[in-house]
């Protein structure tokens, strides 16, 4: 026998050979039959009615497989015939181009489609972790995986995918992202404002912290101030701020104001200050400390009495409120907020106790104080759960009208 001869397939070239073979008892020799790349598309397409698992798999395997086939194996009740279609498909969609290939890169793209609609997600990731940095992909398909209810179907689309425009990221937000996605999307290259604040805004403390130490991610000022306003009552926040590239010395002064000193000694070595502003920044530190010490708040009657005396003094203003609430004083807040409501103590304890985001800020309205205070009363005195959670509107101001607030505030006048 020649050399050439003897490296042909075992399977026989001829047509009722293989015939014969698709209709085997022997599942080894249909098996070989589906994995050979010169069988005939007829007979290929016969064996995806076969019960072999394993046989219906190499089917799914061979690049040869005719596009109406791979259409019927795409619904296989094996979701491990389905698995190694995904593969398939994924790798032969980039050599898909050209006139001459048109109409089986439109078969090829509609099993595509099938495929990353799977029920099982691990079908679906498969298709996503191989598509998330592909230029061909069809985008209506990135689009959905991008949406998918799975995080580990829609992340390494979000996180890679080159096809997605910044609109398409803050319609993905808007609309919902998959639980734990979020940083996917913060840990984009290039990040654009728009796209920080929209990660921004839905409170989620793994996003930010990725957004804060991603280097490309461009974030606006006062964004950055509304995260630092988050960040005071959220300590894992404070080592991915302390982390943040380009930091302007307002900012470094305000993160000085309530991490740990030895983030501050970290704060200050990372950007190369000057004698003088370490110096500055490290007082700072030691000033929070002794105010710390003056202000500890050994009893509930300390707080409350602290309280009445100030607003005696004409010195109960937005700045003493602030500072309880960093020192997570609730009762000088609670009593705080009924001096300057002229509600009850007891009424605000129940405005507070509602968790009702509207609520809050509408008392704190009510009290004089500013809407970022109240963002941080929500947060750090009344948890507010963060779906709850009342935004200012342009950064600063109240997102409600008085009527409004006053109309929140009618269920306890009674």
């Amino acid at each position: 026998m020649s050399g050439k001869a003897s490296k042909r397939n075992p399977v026989s070239s001829t047509y009722e050979d293989n015939k014969a073979r698709a209709l085997s008892t022997d599942v080894s020799v249909r098996a070989d039959l589906a994995a050979h790349e010169d069988a005939e598309p007829e007979i290929l397409y016969y064996l995806t009615d076969d019960s072999s698992g394993i046989v219906r798999k190499n089917l799914a395997l061979n690049p040869c497989t005719p596009a109406k086939a791979n259409l019927i194996l795409a619904q296989d009740e094996d979701e491990e015939v389905r698995m190694d279609l995904a593969r398939k498909i994924c790798r032969l969609l980039p050599d898909l181009s050209g006139e001459q290939t048109a109409i089986l890169l439109e078969k090829t793209i509609e099993v595509l489609e099938i495929l990353a609609k799977d029920q099982v997600k691990a079908v679906r990731a498969i298709i996503s972790e191989t598509l998330k940095e592909s230029v061909n992909a069809p985008k209506n398909i990135v689009m959905n995986l991008a949406k998918d209810v799975e995080e580990i179907v829609a992340s390494p689309i979000l996180e890679y995918s080159p096809l997605l425009s910044d609109n398409d990221l803050l319609e993905i937000i808007a609309s919902g992202i998959a639980a734990g996605a979020l940083p996917a999307i913060a840990r984009r290259p290039g990040l654009s404002e728009e796209v920080s604040d929209a990660v921004v805004a839905q409170l989620e403390v793994p996003a930010i912290s990725t957004l804060l130490v991603n280097p490309s991610a461009k974030i606006r000022e006062e964004t950055l101030d509304q995260i630092m306003d988050q960040a005071e009552g959220v300590e894992p926040l404070h080592e991915p701020l302390v982390m943040r590239l380009n930091l302007s010395l307002r900012a470094m002064r305000r993160i000085s104001g309530f991490v740990a000193s030895s983030l501050v000694e970290k704060l200050v070595n990372r950007n190369n200050l000057p004698p003088a502003t370490e110096k500055e920044l490290k007082n700072i530190v030691r000033g929070r400390i002794e105010k710390t010490r003056e202000f500890s708040p050994v009893t509930e009657e300390n707080g409350q009495s602290r309280a009445e005396k100030m607003f005696a003094e004409n010195q109960l203003d937005e700045e003493a409120v602030a500072d309880a609430v960093d020192l997570k004083n609730q009762d000088f807040v609670v009593t705080a907020l009924s001096l300057l409501s002229k509600y009850s103590s007891k009424k605000v304890g129940a405005m507070l106790a509602s968790r009702n985001g509207k609520v809050v800020i509408s008392l704190c309205w009510k009290a004089g104080l500013s809407m970022r205070l109240a963002f941080k009363i929500q947060t750090v005195i009344a948890h507010v759960p963060r779906r709850d959670i009342v935004n200012a509107r342009n950064g600063i101001e109240y997102p409600f009208t008085d009527k409004e607030m006053d109309w929140q505030l009618s269920f306890y006048d009674s």
